[in-house]
Formats: structure tokens, C-alpha cells, sequence
């Protein structure tokens, strides 16, 4: 099968949904499919106002429509809702391509939170973008009742692995870890104002508080948090490493729809603790940690839990499905369609 796959969302960029994606081609190859990602890098781009880091692509639909009809697919996923998808999901309804979607993240309460705008103004952007997809692909079950909620019908489960090679209990910690008074509670991710990183550094505790990751609220956080541990990005064994040394993990997003950090953690034998909301109260279970409104019971229970259950648990997360999962999730073009376009 030849897939492909829009994105907004590619390296250097370090997320999530970056991190998803590379690891589902890497794993459709390796099923025998054949892979095609279009992506910023391959045009001209400007930063995005407010995260640099991210680049938004400057590309006509024609453009964008030339790349992937040469490519002849046998089906089209646009994974994101910025400009690059925007220019194929334009291309595609003008020639009659069909295809589908994917909703990664709260993209209403992620915007809401850089503008200061209400959330509900962008739920219509959402029912408008993903309307025409013949299935949106979403990774849990209360996000896809949550965009049935809001009008988005068509949602098909996609949910996400671990590296199990790399996310193991026996991953060596970082040294310092030795060094810092217990228990050490563990953040992994963006260091940015959507993931909600206060309310874990305001969190009342004691222990040391260590921040793993990169982005544009780093440098103020460190100011305003002296306390606190930034280690910077880490990835691979360093990464496995301090999910491994850490006692718990934190997890104070309340704007993602799954939160890939959680199940690395759990493979790594360290319970999470978390918000009660959506991608938490699908993956966390009393056994492997603790949901709260209140960030320093769900800390202080889940260090009660078990690390070997949590391991287990972790263990249960297979890439393999989850590409599996994202094929049957996919719409097959009729070829007598690209015919028509080429």
C-alpha cells in the first residue's frame, strides 16, 4: 500500500506528534507498505508567532496537490490542521480525492491558551476541517466521544506504543539522580504554556522536581522555579534513563489527547500521576497511578503504586498495533480518481 501522509508537524520539531509519526512510517515500511511524507521542510516557511521553533509551510494547493498525485497513493492522511494540511485537504476536495484525518492534540484549549480567546470560538475551525475526512482517526475513547460532542461524527480508534527495546526498568538514571533528594517527580515534554508545567512546579511535595524537554517558556520557567531541575532535551537511553531513576511521573497537561510520555514512563516501571481529563483517564489505572484535581494527592498516590504492575501495564503498548490500527483506519482512493488528476 502506498500511503501519504500530511504533515504540519516534522523534525527538528521534538513532540509527540512528531515522535508518533516517524515511529508509524518507520513501522508501515517495515510492513512492506511504501511511505510518502510531505512535510514543512520541503518549502519555504516562516516561524509561527509565539514558537518560533515550529514552522509554518508557505505552499499553494497546486503545489502541495503536484506532490501527491506524482506520488500516486493509495490513500492520503492529513495529520495535522495547519497550513500544509490546509493546502492538500484543499487540493484533495477540489479533485475528489478522499481522505482522512487525524485530531492529535485539544487544538480549541491549545489555541485558547495562546490567545486568551474562548475555546468554543475554534470548535467550529475543527467541525469545518475535519468534516469532509471519510474518518478521523483519534487515539482514545473519551476524545473521540468528546469530538462526537462537538459534531465530529466520523472517529476511528488509532491508539499509540512504546519502544520497548529502549523504555525498560533496567534503563540506567542519570547521575545526578543519586544526588537529589527523593522522591525525584518526573516531567517529560514541551516546556510550553499549553502543557500546564506550573501547575507541577507550584505542586507542594517534597522531593525535587526535575523537567526533561525544551520550548519557550524553558527559560522564564527556570527563572521563576530555581528549585526545579531542567536537564534539557534527552532522548533514547537518556530519555529511558530518567523515566527509570524518576519515583513518579507528572503529567499536568490538560490539553492532549493521549500524552505519549505516560505509557514510555509505565514501561519504565514509574506510575504517573495526573489530572482527571482526557488521555489520562484512558491509560492511568489505580494499579499504575492516580488521578486528581488536586496535583499533589494524585503525586502522593501514585507513588503507592507498584512499579513492577506499572512495567507490566507499559509493556501492553505496541507499536505494531498501533500501525496496524492506522491502517485500517485509512480510505482506499480508486485509482480511475488519480487518473483523473494526473
Amino acid at each position: 500500500m502506498r500511503v501519504a501522509i500530511v504533515t504540519d508537524a516534522w523534525s527538528p520539531q521534538v513532540n509527540g506528534v512528531v515522535r508518533t509519526l516517524q515511529t508509524i512510517r518507520a513501522e508501515l515500511e517495515r510492513m512492506g507498505h511504501e511511505v510518502r511524507v510531505i512535510s514543512p521542510d520541503l518549502y519555504g516557511s516562516i516561524p509561527c508567532p509565539t514558537y518560533p521553533e515550529i514552522r509554518l509551510a508557505l505552499v499553494r494547493s497546486s503545489v502541495v496537490g503536484q506532490a501527491i498525485s506524482a506520488f500516486r497513493p493509495d490513500a492520503v492522511h492529513l495529520a495535522t490542521e495547519g497550513p500544509l494540511c490546509l493546502a492538500a485537504r484543499r487540493w484533495c476536495l477540489r479533485m475528489g480525492v478522499p481522505f482522512t484525518t487525524a485530531y492529535h492534540t485539544h487544538f480549541p484549549d491549545y489555541v485558547a491558551q495562546r490567545t486568551g480567546l474562548p475555546a468554543a470560538w475554534f470548535w467550529s475551525y475543527i467541525r469545518w476541517f475535519h468534516g469532509p475526512a471519510q474518518a478521523v482517526l483519534v487515539s482514545t475513547g473519551s476524545v473521540r466521544q468528546q469530538l462526537r460532542a462537538h459534531g465530529v461524527a466520523q472517529v476511528r480508534p488509532w491508539g499509540r506504543g512504546v519502544d520497548l527495546a529502549a523504555f525498560t526498568p533496567a534503563a540506567v538514571p542519570p547521575a545526578l539522580f543519586a544526588e537529589l533528594p527523593r522522591p525525584i517527580q518526573l516531567y517529560v515534554g514541551r516546556v510550553a504554556v499549553e502543557k500546564n508545567l506550573e501547575a507541577f512546579l507550584v505542586a507542594e511535595h517534597p522531593g525535587t522536581k526535575v523537567v526533561v524537554g525544551d520550548g519557550p517558556a524553558r527559560l522564564a520557567l527556570e527563572r521563576a522555579y530555581p528549585q526545579a531541575r531542567f536537564l534539557g532535551a534527552l532522548f533514547g537511553t537518556e530519555l529511558a534513563g530518567a523515566y527509570a531513576g524518576a519515583d513518579v511521573f507528572v503529567f499536568p497537561s490538560r490539553t492532549d489527547t493521549f500524552g505519549l510520555v505516560m505509557i514510555e514512563a509505565l514501561a519504565c516501571g514509574t506510575p504517573v500521576a495526573a489530572y482527571p481529563v482526557t488521555g489520562p483517564v484512558d491509560i492511568v489505572t489505580p494499579d499504575t497511578g492516580a488521578l486528581s484535581d488536586r496535583l499533589e494527592e494524585a503525586i502522593a498516590a501514585a507513588l503507592r503504586c507498584d512499579r513492577a504492575a506499572c512495567a507490566d501495564y507499559g509493556r501492553s503498548f505496541s507499536w505494531e498495533r498501533s500501525a496496524q490500527e492506522f491502517v485500517n483506519g485509512l480510505y482506499n482512493i480508486d485509482p480511475e480518481v488519480l487518473d483523473s488528476v494526473a
